[in-house]
């Protein structure tokens, strides 16, 4: 990925509170890409969804833990690294709750697949951690 395709580059504590920012800042990027409200009201909700997993499940909600968003975009994509310093996650363990088992939470992997066009695990970054990958294809509307 080549600087000039990163929109921009950013971390936060895994404080839930956070979130708002990392919201408009998405909203933001996906204008710039080009991306409909419908598509970037998905992306907002996916990447919004998978952040909050790692503050949940990766951080234990321990508000001290760092989380690092990439937002790049290209001609086919908007994608997005989420970077985290949690212990490594076992990728095959990480499956959404059946649908028809009705109760709050536990369907933002879900929500994630069901959202983005791409979702994956990427190796273990050099230092520990966790990098996970979304990308959103870039539609054009039809009239």
């Amino acid at each position: 990925m080549e600087c000039n395709d990163i929109l921009v580059r950013m971390s936060f504590c895994s404080q839930a509170s956070r979130l708002k920012l990392l919201r408009g800042v998405i909203r933001d990027a996906a204008d710039i890409a080009g991306l409909s409200d419908e598509q970037t009201n998905e992306v907002v909700l996916a990447v919004n969804e998978a952040c909050m997993n790692i503050i949940q499940h990766g951080y234990s909600m321990k508000p001290d833990g760092v989380i690092d968003v990439e937002i790049a975009a290209d001609e086919q994509a908007l994608s997005f690294r989420l970077r985290d310093y949690a212990p490594v996650v076992d990728s095959e363990n990480c499956v959404s709750r059946a649908l028809d088992d009705v109760r709050p939470g536990g369907l933002g992997i879900h929500l994630i697949q069901s959202l983005m066009d791409e979702s994956e695990f990427l190796s273990t970054p050099k230092g520990g951690g966790n990098l996970f990958q979304m990308k959103k294809y870039i539609r054009q509307e039809v009239a």
